[in-house]
């Protein structure tokens, strides 16, 4: 597969007219979450694309006023004037047989959050295809950014394959790299795949057009899984390696967050959600894995199994989020 540069593309980089056949494919998409809105809004982009539909999951309750809200997909085509459809499942025949109504010749997949069914896969005339945010066949699954940071991987990127029954096997038709920074945690790696995700969209429709495409097999044996996150997961054990707890902070950021129980000097035990830092120094021996020494350089100093974990603030349970000087002022009153 080929390698590709995300720092050489510019917001709103058109795609190029020279790979744009005369008759454009009938699109429809398919996604809910944040992700899936920027990808759908550069294929909008591509005029070798008829998006003739949108479907996207029900509005959910949202907030403490519990009122619906639409997901950011349904936003994005209501703006395009894209019709708009929110089956609950694929389980009422008649559901599937508006999809088929449609007459797509490709069905687009990022992120939508549902099962479909392979009457649903078998309607494009063409292909149905996902787009992916990992290099497949690793971190298969529903939360591909967050494994492969939390697992320390310094590589990421995006798959468009076509899809078929089991959990993101289907062959590959593009593939392109995204190199994870040290302090990159998973809000920035989500938006720079979303903009990636879009162009090798693109590219793989182009493709399609010209019918100048390959689809390669995944290798099965080295296949990982990116299991769903769950919010305990955010809970930090001091206990272990600064870089393993680094890794587990920027892999929980922004959602659901890291997060431990910290005790004050006055035995008050307070749940404080940690933001990305850095690694410091090494731990003074005879100190505890956890304990908050106060602001060190302008940043709160932890200590882990090794060395200090330096993080630029930190957030009260119930409270607004706190930089070093004022939570240890705040906190463990030891402002001068």
């Amino acid at each position: 597969m080929e390698e590709f540069d995300v720092s050489q593309l510019r917001d709103g980089e058109p795609i190029p007219k020279e790979t744009i056949p005369l008759k454009a494919l009938k699109i429809v998409f398919m996604g809910t979450p944040d992700i899936a809105a920027e990808i759908l809004s550069i294929l909008l982009q591509f005029d070798g694309a008829d998006v003739i539909g949108a479907y996207t999951q029900p509005d959910r309750p949202c907030g403490r006023s519990r009122q619906c809200v639409p997901s950011a997909v349904k936003k994005v085509a209501l703006e395009n004037s894209i019709p708009v459809y929110q089956p609950v499942n694929f389980k009422e025949q008649a559901d599937i047989d508006t999809l088929a109504s449609l007459e797509p010749d490709v069905l687009v997949v990022a992120a939508y959050g549902l099962i479909l069914p392979q009457a649903v896969l078998d309607i494009p005339t063409i292909h149905p295809l996902n787009v992916h945010a990992s290099l497949l066949p690793q971190w298969r699954g529903a939360a591909p950014i967050q494994r492969a940071i939390e697992n320390g991987d310094v590589v990421t990127g995006i798959s468009i394959m076509k899809m078929e029954a089991g959990l993101d096997t289907g062959p590959v038709m593009v593939q392109r790299a995204l190199r994870i920074g040290h302090n990159d945690h998973a809000g920035t790696i989500h938006d720079e795949l979303a903009k990636l995700g879009g162009i090798c969209l693109c590219e793989a429709l182009a493709r399609l057009q010209t019918g100048a495409y390959t689809l390669a097999p995944q290798d099965d044996s080295i296949a990982t899984y990116a299991r769903k996150l769950e919010k305990k997961e955010g809970q930090i054990d001091w206990n272990r390696p600064a870089q393993s707890i680094h890794n587990q902070i920027r892999a929980m950021y922004p959602w659901p967050g890291a997060f431990f129980d910290w005790t004050n000097s006055e035995g008050k035990t307070i749940r404080l959600h940690v933001s990305p830092g850095e690694i410091g120094e090494k731990t003074t021996p005879g100190i505890d894995p956890g304990t908050v020494l106060g602001e060190m350089n302008g940043k709160l100093a932890i200590t882990t199994q090794d060395k200090l974990y330096l993080t630029p603030e930190v957030k009260p349970q119930g409270k607004k989020a706190m930089d070093a000087t004022a939570f240890s002022c705040g906190y463990i009153k030891a402002c001068k």
